[in-house]
């Protein structure tokens, strides 16, 4: 996807996916639920490869949880200062917004790179407003929807 191109989804019947989207979503369900708990026990009990589960594990989801639209994923950018990670999960928060997974990189150029999974229920406003506010903090680069 380009950048700045908005996310397109589409609902489709299981059994015309292709199989690594089907084993992407078992790995992930195996992970949620407890029955593994490392990435490396369910992507080895279903069969694919590390790289592909990171490369679509969050562009699928089962229809359920599309329904509730309550999780996004955001990408951040942060500028690479004390305390930044820190003012921006508690902007999150007094948004009302629910911290589920949290992703940094290792800082590079200044800036460092964070994936937040964010659960949206209890938000305060609508995630774009949200996102508005998140562009306006000095410590903030840029920031997207990745998924959700």
């Amino acid at each position: 996807m380009e950048l700045g191109q908005k996310p397109r989804y589409f609902i489709v019947e299981a059994t015309v996916l292709p199989e690594i989207y089907l084993k992407v979503a078992e790995a992930k369900r195996l992970l949620e639920t407890g029955e593994e708990r490392t990435v490396n026990g369910a992507v080895r009990r279903v069969g694919v490869s590390r790289s592909a589960f990171y490369k679509y594990k969050d562009a699928i989801r089962p229809f359920r949880d599309m329904l509730h639209g309550r999780i996004v994923t955001i990408q951040i950018i942060l500028r690479d200062e004390t305390g930044a990670l820190s003012s921006v999960l508690n902007l999150l928060a007094h948004w009302g917004g629910n911290v589920l997974t949290i992703n940094q990189a290792v800082p590079g150029g200044g800036a460092a790179a964070v994936t937040v999974g964010l659960d949206t229920e209890g938000l305060d406003g609508g995630v774009e407003e949200l996102l508005a506010t998140l562009r306006s903090q000095r410590e903030v680069v840029r920031c997207e929807v990745l998924a959700g």
